[in-house]
């Protein structure tokens, strides 16, 4: 066992070439989860994590069928009185379309200036394959890890992880822990760390208004008859005042306020309106008054129409009016609020405010989900923060986004077991776009960074980080 005699870091340290060479066959798998032309592709990923975890000297390793794709679970569960860590990632990666604006084939991984590119790298193979490391660093030097681990890696996060609630609830003790450790995440630069704190909610519905039934010749009936898109846009204008406040009665009923804490931390991460407005190519901030820009975005909830349609849509004008108008409406909702009860507000203020002649009609949506917000004084929200802080020489910043990832409510609400999103990608690095790619510095400070993130979680009892 000569291996015992290093430590874990010098492991990591001396196999920086052979595990780069593991990540490179890890991204020349085509595991794309939408298409059915790679159903088997996903397969062969789920068993090179699984192989991979094995070699790792991880136990019960097993890949696990959930509907069309398979997720893979591994253990190891010596550390008696300590927390149990769950480390969930997936392992499936987008489309890589358009190919004609890729410099490099994306399932051909190929090195420059630091950087791998290929489809994968930064979302989020090189984020997995570190989380692994830093647990067989520990047991092929030390051969015990200082916390209990499970790994639940998964092959359809791309497609909305459909089928992982179902096993998720029927696996209840198998993945019991204490808390969620995903390094599906980023920092917020190269030299300063971010903790995730929290994701948004969502509902959506479609509106559908009919005036008429048929579209009407604009110079025989103009003037005397409702407008489809008319009544459109007088019921949208009803869903905000001149400032941007949402009007709809009973929605902020159930909002979690913004503690004066929370609203610190946002104002410690920087911000450059010029800068922001100037990347996304736009002329002004607007939104929801006393509140700033990340403020909006991160922690409070949204209404907004996604897409409107109706009436002639060619070339030259058609003098018709229109008989019918449709929307599709989505909401970002924050701690507190239910999907279903800010719907039943929404459709009600609908009907209220539906204009004169207006017959309106209002279907919910597929996609629902809670919001997730992660307690900044949990003690293992401490732990990972001192670990980054040590490492990148500052304090991370505790920051949110305005997303929805629907695991971190459903491990809370079937695992009772809060989710602490740390990764090493950066914004920077193309993700879901042509010419993807990851920095081999974050990939290999990553494993390092986890490993000390066992061993800090492992200074407590288990029991210590539940809500």
């Amino acid at each position: 066992m000569a291996e015992l005699q290093a430590t874990w870091i010098e492991w990591l340290n001396s196999r920086k070439s052979s595990s780069l060479e593991e990540l490179l066959t890890f991204l020349r798998i085509p595991s794309i989860s939408t298409a059915d032309a790679h159903i088997e592709d996903v397969l062969k990923a789920a068993q090179w994590v699984a192989e991979k975890l094995t070699t790792a000297h991880l136990e019960n390793v097993d890949i696990v069928p959930t509907g069309v794709h398979a997720c893979v679970y591994a253990d190891w569960l010596h550390a008696p009185g300590k927390p149990t860590v769950l480390i969930y990632g997936h392992f499936d990666v987008q489309p890589a379309d358009p190919l004609e604006l890729w410099e490099s084939p994306p399932f051909e991984p190929v090195i420059k200036d630091g950087c791998i590119v290929a489809r994968g790298a930064s979302d989020m193979k090189a984020n997995v394959l570190l989380s692994i490391l830093a647990v067989e660093s520990m047991l092929a030097t030390i051969g015990s890890l200082p916390v209990n681990v499970k790994f639940l890696l998964e092959g359809q996060e791309e497609i909305g992880s459909r089928d992982l609630g179902p096993f998720v609830s029927a696996n209840i003790d198998r993945l019991a822990c204490d808390i969620v450790l995903t390094p599906d995440g980023g920092q917020w630069s190269a030299d300063t760390p971010a903790m995730l704190m929290g994701t948004k909610g969502m509902c959506a519905l479609q509106i559908d208004i009919e005036t008429a039934s048929m579209d009407l010749h604009s110079g025989m009936y103009g003037g005397a008859v409702p407008n489809a898109l008319h009544a459109f846009a007088e019921l949208v204008a009803s869903f905000h005042d001149k400032d941007g406040q949402i009007l709809v009665d009973g929605f902020f009923d159930q909002v979690v306020s913004l503690t004066e804490k929370d609203r610190e931390e946002i104002l410690r991460v920087p911000f450059d309106a010029a800068d922001y407005q100037s990347q996304i190519g736009i002329d002004a901030l607007v939104g929801e008054p006393n509140y700033s820009t990340y403020e909006r975005a991160w922690s409070r909830p949204t209404l907004e129409i996604n897409g409107l349609w109706g009436g002639y849509q060619g070339d030259g004008v058609k003098t018709v009016i229109p008989a019918q108008a449709h929307a599709k409406v989505t909401c970002r909702l924050v701690a507190g609020q239910e999907p279903e009860d800010v719907l039943a507000c929404l459709t009600q203020h609908i009907h209220k405010h539906s204009p004169l002649g207006a017959r309106v009609t209002v279907s919910p949506l597929q996609g629902t989900a809670r919001a997730y917000r992660m307690p900044a004084d949990n003690a293992a929200v401490e732990a990972v923060a001192s670990v980054l802080e040590t490492h990148y020489g500052r304090p991370p910043y505790y920051i949110g986004i305005g997303g929805t990832l629907p695991i971190m409510d459903m491990f809370l609400q079937d695992l009772n077991a809060y989710t602490i999103d740390c990764g090493f990608s950066l914004d920077d690095e193309k993700i879901h776009s042509p010419n993807e790619f990851t920095r081999i510095a974050n990939f290999e400070r990553g494993a390092e960074v986890y490993g000390h993130f066992f061993e800090r979680l492992g200074q407590f009892e288990s029991g210590k980080f539940k809500p």
